[in-house]
């Protein structure tokens, strides 16, 4: 199965019941996809980085601070940003695994046949449309708690509509 990486962003928005069908794929495929995502949220965060510096309260005490962060930030920015994606990578992959379990829980209790490794690639595409919006939403001044809370119902909301497409228990 040839499946470009837009098209798995695409149904991962615009299908939730589609992702079950994604269970089957490579874990490579999946894992190249994660990575996109992240560097995505990478970019995100670092923008805001980039933005966020030189929103700081002028004072005398700052001001040597300023100008000596300005003479530097070619060397800080480089770092910041692999820092960034370290960091996004491991909290993402965390996250998946998280909601996959979860996602193991559903499955079960919703009398469907499925392994971890199915419904953890099952989440990996359930979180894009959280994501995104938790991305994109972070530069309004909503509360990170809200944005918590509708990231994960979305995304258990995904999980739960896939799952639905997975085979039944035969009793």
């Amino acid at each position: 199965m040839k499946i470009k990486h837009y098209q798995l962003f695409l149904d991962s928005i615009l299908h939730p019941k589609k992702l079950a069908a994604y269970r089957m794929l490579p874990i490579g495929k999946l894992i190249q996809y994660v990575f996109i995502l992240i560097t995505f949220i990478t970019v995100i965060s670092f923008i805001q980085f980039l933005t966020g510096v030189g929103s700081s309260v002028d004072t005398s005490q700052l001001e040597g601070l300023k100008e000596y962060l300005d003479d530097i930030k070619w060397l800080i920015y480089p770092f910041a940003f692999v820092f960034l994606f370290t960091i996004t990578t491991f909290l993402t992959f965390l996250r998946i695994s998280i909601y996959g379990f979860i996602g193991s829980i559903l499955l079960k209790m919703m009398g469907h046949l499925g392994e971890y490794r199915h419904i953890w690639r099952t989440t990996a595409l359930a979180t894009t449309l959280s994501t995104i919006l938790t991305s994109i939403l972070s530069f309004t001044s909503l509360n990170g708690t809200f944005m918590t809370i509708i990231s994960m119902v979305i995304t258990v909301a995904y999980i739960a509509s896939a799952i639905t497409k997975y085979p039944k228990i035969k009793k």
